[in-house]
């Protein structure tokens, strides 16, 4: 990999990681909603999810898709129904003093395995894999796959620090109660690009 090529590689791995997605509007809920720190296996599991995911697409999985294009509307259907699943949970979650008792932050392996029916998660892992690994050697694929965890993982924990801050001004039970309301209502309309793609 050119050093040109791997700088784009980067670039492209803080644009993706960083921008509003399923992954970062629910972590900024989760900082809000029980802290930064009970927080950490969510986003632990995000990152290390990921580059997971990359390896294994890398590896070949998009063949087997590409083989079963039915597979494809299988993902797309199973993706939006968990995302709106999460957005309902999002929306009902307990204040803050209650959390507790009424909700639990997503575990690592929660959040490591929703990478897989997270929409923005395979269109990254797509276009990393096609645009930056096309010769798709072991090498390359787990070059681009460490860029994207040195890179996902303080991305990912800026969203939840930003939900952390938040939560001092979302004491109030309607405030927060809205925040979560309006989190809901965002992740819902991210899945505006995979429901009608252009």
């Amino acid at each position: 990999m050119t050093y040109e090529l791997f700088l784009a590689l980067a670039l492209f791995a803080f644009v993706s990681s960083i921008t509003p997605g399923p992954n970062n509007l629910m972590l900024m809920a989760s900082g809000a909603n029980f802290g930064f720190r009970r927080t950490i296996p969510h986003m632990l599991g995000v990152a290390l999810g990921f580059v997971f995911m990359v390896v294994l697409v890398g590896a070949g999985l998009v063949q087997i898709f590409d083989a079963f294009p039915i597979s494809y509307t299988v993902l797309k259907v199973a993706s939006v129904t968990y995302l709106l699943y999460l957005a309902w949970k999002i929306a009902h979650a307990g204040p803050v003093e209650s959390s507790d008792s009424t909700g639990t932050p997503m575990t690592f392996l929660q959040a490591a395995a929703f990478q897989w029916v997270n929409p923005k998660a395979w269109a990254m892992a797509l276009t990393a894999i096609s645009a930056y690994a096309p010769n798709q050697t072991l090498w390359a694929i787990f070059l681009v796959a460490a860029v994207f965890g040195l890179i996902n993982l303080p991305s990912v924990g800026s969203w939840t620090i930003l939900g952390q801050q938040m939560a001092r001004f979302l004491t109030n039970p309607r405030r927060l109660t809205q925040f979560n309301w309006l989190m809901a209502v965002l992740l819902v309309a991210s899945l505006y690009p995979v429901i009608w793609p252009n």
